[in-house]
């Protein structure tokens, strides 16, 4: 799934000339924070995906092949939040930014949110906890929160790269180093040998830049061959991006962790993708086979028996007014 088709490279020179994350899966709340496990009970039918700049939505169904009812912890994973820096500001702050909703069989449901901070592929909430720092670095009480954790311990997150002190003269101004991983979870029961329909809906963790490395004079860099390789941008979609012209454009970034539903039993037999770019005239790029377009702003991709490898990662481009 996760290459370039001919017939992709096709729709973006024709179609798209004109100018967030994440699958169910079974959890386990472990040592050491939320982890995810697999399930050899219950298959995953049908994924419906829809992704757009303002909306994610996502509908299953689930069926329960076993013999007696299975009641587990189901983790909604969405695409972690990078490292504090200049490039990540549009990223949502809090859990209620997202304006998650969830049913089941059409009933609305109560979750949870659970936050974990990831540094170098390790959890180390625990370690943030222990000293009352957020692991949301953006939580309006993480600055004073530092303040209050002794100076001792700051300089140890410090040495240990989990922060980094970009104060001058005395004055100390920190910024986290970790991602901070967020899921949605519920206890849920899945009745013996029956179907249930699952569907959430949420806002996208939407990153973007005004302008970027996608014009001809930034093609060498490794920031381009980054986003290239990431959204599979081939030279079609680079020619319709030219002609457009480079300046007043914007990018925007959105992740939808994909792979785990790979976690349930067998693959998920009947996948639907449909990516909205929002503007007839914009450009969008993800990697993908067999994309066909459906509006003028929507592409769909359809795949049975399907087994995800991969996470998704969608590229859209828009252009500003003088």
């Amino acid at each position: 799934m996760y290459k370039q088709s001919a017939a992709f490279s096709a729709l973006i020179a024709v179609a798209l000339a004109s100018s967030a994350r994440a699958n169910d899966t079974e959890a386990e709340t472990a040592l050491g924070g939320l982890t995810l496990k697999r399930s050899d009970a219950i298959s995953m039918d049908s994924e419906d995906l829809y992704i757009s700049r303002d909306l994610v939505r996502v509908k299953y169904r689930f069926t329960n092949t076993s013999d007696a009812p299975v009641e587990t912890l189901v983790a909604f994973p969405l695409p972690d939040i990078p490292p504090d820096s200049e490039e990540n500001k549009s990223y949502w702050s809090n859990p209620s930014d997202l304006k998650f909703k969830t049913t089941i069989d059409g009933k609305p449901i109560v979750f949870d949110v659970v936050q974990q901070a990831i540094f170098k592929e390790k959890d180390v909430t625990a370690r943030l906890e222990a000293l009352k720092i957020p692991v949301n670095y953006r939580d309006e009480k993480f600055d004073s929160a530092l303040k209050k954790a002794p100076q001792a311990e700051r300089d140890k997150l410090v040495a240990d790269g989990l922060l980094r002190d970009d104060g001058t003269g005395g004055e100390h101004y920190y910024s986290a180093q970790w991602s901070v991983r967020t899921s949605v979870t519920r206890k849920q029961t899945f009745p013996a040998k029956q179907t249930v329909s699952v569907e959430h809906q949420y806002a996208p963790l939407a990153g973007g830049s005004v302008g970027g490395g996608l014009s001809k004079s930034q093609r060498k860099t490794d920031w381009f061959k980054d986003e290239q390789r990431k959204y599979c941008i081939d030279r079609d979609w680079l020619a319709s991006f030219d002609k457009k012209g480079t300046e007043l454009y914007g990018e925007i970034w959105l992740g939808y962790v994909l792979k785990t539903g790979a976690n349930w039993k067998g693959p998920i037999g009947d996948f639907r993708l449909v990516v909205d770019k929002g503007k007839p005239d914009a450009l969008v790029s993800f990697c993908a086979d067999g994309v066909k377009k459906i509006s003028p702003t929507q592409f769909e991709v359809r795949y049975p028996n399907f087994t995800p490898t991969k996470d998704l990662d969608i590229l859209i481009v828009e252009w500003g007014k003088e």
